[in-house]
């Protein structure tokens, strides 16, 4: 096997454990026997536990500011915008959702890696902040708190690691239409 199809195996099967156990509760070894081979045989591949989630968390910390960077540098309004950032949350989740666990719950673990991991979250924030307001001010949002319409919003995408892998048929699509439809116009009839 090539080595970096082992580390990606490494890094799949670690991300599946962090997400079931959480970080903390993993080690090297429950990594190894999942993958049926020696702990030893990981540092051929990877230094430590702690690279194995900075790859985890960096990366898709990533995907998201550059999604968002992307968004926020479009021609469209703040609410095709709103809609292409949950679009994005969608995406990023059905592909990795187990990812998404490490990125929510393990964040704190990392070490060298996490003054830049805050960083790149608070860019995220501000840059989607300041969607919200620029649509605030172009009366396409209702006159409301920001940071309450990013809290409302976020929250739900940040959770969807937890709903989406008990769907057994889901339309990422769909999805996401359906979740702009609430999320952005609320329930109200």
């Amino acid at each position: 096997m090539k080595q970096e199809n082992r580390k990606d195996e490494i890094i799949q099967t670690a991300t599946k454990l962090f997400k079931k156990k959480g970080y903390s509760a993993v080690t090297m070894r429950d990594i190894a026997k999942e993958m049926g081979i020696k702990a030893a045989s990981l540092y051929n591949h990877i230094n430590s536990k702690q690279d194995i989630l900075t790859t985890i968390i960096i990366s898709l910390a990533k995907e998201y500011t550059e999604g968002i960077e992307i968004i926020k540098l479009s021609e469209n309004n703040s609410i095709e915008k709103l809609k292409q950032i949950i679009a994005l949350h969608v995406k990023i989740t059905t592909q990795n959702a187990n990812g998404m666990a490490s990125l929510n719950n393990d964040w704190m673990h990392l070490e060298e890696q996490l003054e830049y991991y805050l960083m790149l979250r608070t860019n995220y924030e501000s840059d989607f902040r300041e969607i919200i307001i620029r649509g605030i001010e172009n009366n396409e949002i209702t006159k409301s708190n920001p940071d309450i319409i990013l809290f409302s919003i976020l929250s739900t995408l940040r959770s969807l690691y937890l709903w989406i892998p008990k769907k057994d048929i889901l339309n990422p699509n769909k999805l996401a239409l359906d979740l702009s439809s609430i999320l952005i116009n609320g329930i109200k009839k």
